[in-house]
Order: structure tokens, then sequence, then C-alpha cells
């Protein structure tokens, strides 16, 4: 249990939590290291919080009894919410072969906060919605490359990979294509847009989603525009039309509900595995990870390693943790957890490549909009102020660095 809890293994039960400054007891600094504390599986409440929450300066922890915590104690998180002068960045801590990456809000790029968190904290960025399909081209005949040119030019500036997203997607299609046209004349147009996007990009982006979300909740194959006319074939030949396109760029397939030991994610694991047997060139998996606070996947490092075992690379390319409004310190608790747990699946996995959160900004999350009564889903506040769920991002990080105490 010591150790589920270190790596943010969510309890079934424990001792509750409660917001403010330390009231009582001894308090523990955030700063200090969890390593060598030799702390029983009782004591599991100061292992996982610490961890989680681990964050130079602005944090303690405080507890009810005379010693280190028992399960039945009551912890006391004291945030202060006044960004350290120098506080550590995700980007500052990242290992060489893991990007961390973070979905970028084209309509954000000239706010100056958010340019300069993105800078400071990401080694990647992945376009959110400009490099989709009805964005790049809403009228025939032409494309606007305006928005997804401005974040792959940032991103060039910044010393920052491009995860290209995505070039195939039943909800991105658009108004004009009509499923009327025939089978050729819409597979011959889908071709042209794989290659035109792959294309321009080509040597600016490391991979691409080529198909997006294929599947259905019940594993099998979606029912779209592209399947009902083309049949399943066009997967394959999105694979290759990209690789046609881009000989260099990573090709992975990305889907939600995947990245636990789910039914749609075994369907996942036997699709990827006959598109490889049959020669097509899926070199990656990438798993979406749209979470809610306090429900953590089954078995997610052990999923990623049976898709490895495939051959292809692994990555988490659209990781939130949505929490019940109105915000509690509890949640806030949970969803750091959840966030670290996430990470340290990724980094057990030596096929895992990239590591994404799907905006960093309260401020511009998709999440209160697409979940009623649901926010606060990403790594910073609305005002743009590092919340629990970095300093558990960093948490992690730190323990993994190079000549960091085991």
């Amino acid at each position: 249990m010591a150790e589920d809890a270190r790596r943010g293994a969510l309890p079934a039960s424990g001792p509750s939590v409660r917001a403010g400054a330390p009231t009582g007891g001894r308090v523990w600094s955030a700063t200090a290291r969890l390593a060598g504390l030799g702390l029983t599986a009782r004591r599991w409440t100061a292992l996982a919080v610490a961890s989680a929450l681990l964050l130079a300066g602005g944090l303690t922890v405080a507890w009810s009894g005379p010693d280190e915590p028992d399960a039945g104690d009551q912890v006391a998180i004291g945030w202060h919410t006044s960004e350290p002068p120098n506080r550590p960045t995700l980007r500052g801590l990242a290992p060489a072969t893991v990007r961390i990456g973070a979905a970028v809000s084209a309509r954000l790029l000239d706010d100056v906060p958010y340019r300069a968190t993105l800078a400071s904290d990401f080694t990647a960025v992945t376009p959110e919605n400009a490099m989709k399909w009805e964005v790049l081209q809403p009228t025939p005949g032409s494309y606007d490359w305006t928005d997804a040119d401005r974040i792959v030019e940032l991103a060039q500036a910044n010393g920052q990979a491009v995860y290209g997203h995505t070039l195939v997607w039943h909800s991105s299609v658009p108004s004009w294509v009509s499923e009327s046209w025939s089978r050729e004349r819409l597979r011959s147009l889908l071709r042209q847009h794989v290659i035109t996007v792959a294309s321009r990009y080509r040597g600016k982006v490391w991979a691409w989603d080529v198909v997006n979300e294929v599947l259905a909740e019940d594993g099998s194959l979606r029912d779209t525009i592209w399947l009902r006319r083309l049949g399943p074939g066009y997967i394959a030949d999105a694979f290759r039309w990209a690789r046609e396109a881009d000989p260099d760029a990573r090709l992975f397939i990305n889907d939600y509900d995947t990245e636990g030991r789910t039914r749609k994610a075994d369907a996942l694991w036997r699709l990827v595995r006959d598109l490889r047997t049959a020669g097509v060139p899926v070199q990656g998996v990438g798993f979406q990870s749209h979470l809610r606070s306090g429900r953590q996947p089954r078995d997610v490092t052990g999923n990623l390693r049976r898709f490895a075992a495939l051959g292809v690379a692994v990555a988490i390319t659209e990781l939130d943790v949505r929490i019940p409004l109105p915000v509690s310190q509890e949640e806030l608790v949970n969803q750091a957890l959840l966030y670290q747990h996430m990470l340290a699946a990724c980094l057990a996995v030596s096929t895992c490549e990239s590591f994404t959160v799907w905006g960093f900004t309260d401020a511009s999350s998709w999440i209160p909009h697409r979940y009623r009564g649901y926010g606060a889903a990403c790594l910073f506040d609305a005002d743009m102020r590092p919340k629990q769920a970095h300093g558990a991002l960093v948490a992690e990080l730190q323990e993994r660095a190079p000549g960091a105490p085991r």
C-alpha cells in the first residue's frame, strides 16, 4: 500500500482531508524529501499527500496526532496561492525521453501570461483545434493555415516539439463534404486532405494523430461517414497516406476510454495488432485520458505495457481531470493524485514518448462546456497560478530525476 500511495494510487478509504492553515500538531514542510522515512502502510496519509503536492514552497501539511500521521488522523493542507519566485517547472524536470506537452488554444497566443507559462513549463505542444479539418478548410478549394502556422512557429521559437492533431476524425468533417458523393470522390478528397496537411508540416511535426476516435464505446468500429462510405480500410489508407506525405513523423492512432483495462481498450489492442500484422505503419497509440477525480482507470501501467509489447510507442495525449463544482480542497487533492498516477504510469513504460495535458489553465478549459457541473480540470487555475496537480507532476519528476534520493 505504501508503494501505491507514493505512486499516486487513490486509497479506497482513509482520513478526511480539510483545507486551511495548520491548526495544531506537528507541521511537515513540503520541501522535505520523503525517501528513507520508512513510512508504514498505516502512514500512507503523509506519503500520498506530500508526494502528490510537493512544490518548492507554498505548502504545509499538518495532522492532529503528536507523531507521524496514522490512518485515523485528520490532515490539514495549507496552500499559499502566491507563486514562488522560482518555482520548479515541468520543462525543467522533463526526462530526455518523454515530451511533456500541452494542448494550445490559438485564440490565447497573444495573452502574455499564457505564452510565458506555455514556454516555461512544456517541451511540446498540440494544437487544440487549429489543425482540425473544419478549421483548416471551412470552404472548399482553399485552406486557412493562419492559426496552425502560428502555433507551429511559436513552438519552434520556444524549442518545443509539435504533436499534430488530427488528420482524420468523424467530428471535424467540414459541412460542405457530402455523404451523397461517390465512394471514389470521398476517398480521393480524404487522401488529398491527409497528404496536403501532413506535407505542409513535414519536418515540423514530430507525430500525428492520424486517425482519431475510430472506435465506439462497445469496441466496434465507430459508425462514421468514412466507415459507411469507404469501409474499414480507410484507417489503413490514412496511415499509408500520412507516411507518403511525411516519412519521418511518428504515426499514432488516438482514442478515449482506453487508458485503463476496458472493453474498448481490448478492441483497440486487437485493431493495432491487426493493422501492424498487415504492414500498416501504425507506430504509436495515444490514450486521451479525460478523467474524473477519484476515478482511477484500472491498471493503466499494465495496459500501456501490453500495447508497448506490440512494438508501438504509447502516449498520454489529452489528460485532464475534472472535479465537481464548487471546488473543494479534497477534490483538488484527489485530482493531484490522479494526475500523478497517470504520469507515473507513462514513465514506467519504456516506449512512452509523450505526456500531454489538454489545456493547462482553467481559464480556457473545454470541460465546463462539455460536462455540466464540473470544471477546474487543469494544472493552473484561471489566474495562471499552479495548482496542487502541477505540484504532483513536479513531485513525480523530481523523484525520478537522476541523482534523486531513493
